[in-house]
C-alpha cells in the first residue's frame, strides 16, 4: 500500500480537517451547545453580548438608571431647598434680581425714592419663584424618565456636573414651557405683577423703560430654573465626589467606579 507522507499531502489533509472543524462548530453554534459553553468559559453572559458593558462591570443600562437616580435624588432636594421660605431670597447663589432694565436705572430710582418699592418688587419675585418651585417636581421627574443613552459614558465619566448640564440643555425649553403656568399663577399669589406695575408706573421710570418689551413671566421664570438647575447641580457633584451622599446601592456602584 502507499504511503501520503509527503509535506503536500499532510497539508492537505490539515486543511480539510479545519474544514470539517469549523462546519461542525457552527452546526453545534447554532443549537446553542458549543458556542454557549465558549462564552461561558470566557466569562461573558448573554445578556453581555447584546448590551455592551461600559467597563468590566456596569451595563450602560446600570449607568443610565444611576445618572436617572443621581438627577431625580439631586431634583428632590434642590426643590425642597428652594420651596423652603426664603429659598430663593436668602441665598445669594439663586436670588433672582431686579431686570436688567431697572438695574441700569437703580441709582436713579434710588435718589427718586423709588428703591423700597424696588425692593419690595425683587422679593416678591423670589417669593413667587419659591412658591412654583414646589410645583417642580412632577415635571422634572417626567423630564428625566426621557433621558436616553445620547452622549452617556462622556456625561457619566464627566464633570461634577455633567449630567446636570446634559439635562439643563436638553430639557430647558419644554420645562420652562411646563413651568411658566405655575410661576404665573405664583407670581398673581404674592403680588409680582401689581409690584411691577407700581414701580413702572412711576414717571421716571417709565420713561426710561417704556420702550422695553419685557416679559415678566418669561422672566421669573427663566430665573426660578436656572436656580434649581444650579441646586441640582449641587447634589449632582456631591454624589460625585462624597461616598456618604450616595444613598442607594445603584448610586453607590454608578459612582464610585469614578473614585478608583
Amino acid at each position: 500500500m502507499r504511503k501520503f507522507t509527503s509535506p503536500r499531502t499532510f497539508r492537505i489533509f490539515g486543511i480539510m480537517a479545519m474544514i470539517c472543524g469549523f462546519t461542525l462548530l457552527r452546526a453545534t453554534t447554532v443549537k446553542g451547545g458549543v458556542w454557549e459553553q465558549i462564552k461561558s468559559s470566557i466569562g461573558v453572559s448573554s445578556e453581555e453580548s447584546t448590551h455592551p458593558k461600559t467597563n468590566s462591570s456596569l451595563s450602560d443600562s446600570e449607568i443610565l438608571s444611576g445618572l436617572k437616580e443621581a438627577l431625580n435624588l439631586g431634583t428632590k432636594k434642590a426643590i425642597s431647598q428652594a420651596s423652603a421660605k426664603g429659598g430663593f431670597w436668602n441665598n445669594p447663589l439663586i436670588r433672582i434680581p431686579l431686570p436688567p432694565q431697572l438695574q441700569k436705572i437703580a441709582d436713579v430710582m434710588k435718589i427718586a425714592g423709588l428703591k423700597d418699592q424696588a425692593d419690595a418688587f425683587e422679593e416678591s419675585m423670589n417669593h413667587a419663584a419659591e412658591k412654583a418651585s414646589d410645583k417642580a417636581l412632577p415635571i422634572f421627574a417626567q423630564a428625566i424618565k426621557e433621558l436616553t443613552f445620547q452622549d452617556l459614558r462622556s456625561i457619566w465619566k464627566g464633570g461634577d456636573t455633567a449630567a446636570t448640564d446634559y439635562f439643563k440643555e436638553k430639557t430647558s425649553e419644554p420645562l420652562a414651557v411646563a413651568f411658566k403656568p405655575e410661576v404665573h399663577q405664583a407670581m398673581q399669589q404674592v403680588g409680582v405683577t401689581k409690584s411691577y406695575q407700581n414701580l413702572t408706573s412711576n414717571p421716571l421710570v417709565k420713561s426710561l423703560t417704556e420702550n422695553s418689551n419685557f416679559d415678566l413671566d418669561h422672566y421669573v421664570t427663566q430665573k426660578a430654573l436656572d436656580g434649581l438647575f444650579t441646586l441640582v447641580g449641587q447634589e449632582e457633584k456631591k454624589i460625585r465626589t462624597d461616598p456618604v451622599a450616595r444613598s442607594t446601592d445603584l448610586l453607590k456602584r454608578v459612582f464610585g467606579q469614578l473614585t478608583h
